[in-house]
């Protein structure tokens, strides 16, 4: 009987980070926009799982600030104020920049290898209007320099940022353009280069002009919900 409980718990366990995994993918990867109100039944079919480990994942990511509740039964992506976007993408700077720092010192050839792939895939995904996959590879490249700098701890605070900042990311990707991938071919010049100054230096940049697009967002969003 204790084998059969054990096995059941681990089960049940493992069911429920596949579940927070995937929910945080689709954040992070602006799968769910800004203010959209989450139903635990509808993903939970989507997942083709029961409601438990999607309630479980749920008070997780509202734990993470990534979701927020509204009510006993409405839970909704949050709309990120001005302030609050400011200071996560203040954050983001310190922090990617350090990662692309590190990058610099420590990829190797498989590293750069991977860093161009990922640039040349965007670049057919933004040539083919696939915003999604664009957005998706963004992320990717983007979590590939803290993974590249074996920075563990760097990586989870980030993954805890993009949760809050992916939904907004995906809202401006499409009117940002080639403004969203240009500076990291600059990302990925001074990798192989080896100059982690110029390759922090390429990374906010990137971080602030893309920031450009999701405070023009931010304002227009504010703007027709007082027009409303």
């Amino acid at each position: 009987m204790s084998g059969n409980f054990n096995f059941q718990t681990l089960e049940h366990e493992n069911l429920g980070e596949s579940v927070y995994a995937r929910m945080s993918e689709a954040l992070m990867k602006g799968r769910f926009a800004p203010d959209a109100r989450l139903t635990i039944r509808d993903i939970a079919q989507s997942l083709g799982t029961s409601v438990t480990p999607v309630r479980d994942a749920i008070l997780r990511l509202i734990q993470d600030e990534a979701l927020v509740q509204k009510s006993a039964r409405e839970v909704r992506v949050p709309l990120l104020t001005m302030e609050r976007y400011k200071e996560i993408r203040q954050i983001r700077i310190k922090l990617e920049g350090l990662a692309a720092r590190e990058s610099a010192l420590k990829a190797g050839p498989q590293d750069i290898a991977r860093l161009r792939y990922l640039i040349e895939r965007n670049e057919r995904a933004i040539a083919a209007k696939d915003w999604s996959r664009a957005l998706e590879l963004n992320q990717v490249f983007h979590f590939a320099l803290a993974e590249i700098a074996d920075m563990v701890v760097l990586r989870g605070i980030l993954n805890r940022l993009w949760l809050q900042m992916g939904p907004l990311i995906a809202e401006a990707y499409q009117a940002g353009g080639r403004i969203m991938i240009d500076h990291h071919y600059h990302v990925l010049e001074a990798i192989i280069a080896k100059d982690p100054d110029a390759a922090e230096r390429a990374i906010v940049e990137d971080i602030g002009d893309a920031g450009k697009m999701i405070i023009e967002q931010v304002i227009m969003r504010r703007q027709n919900g007082a027009a409303d």
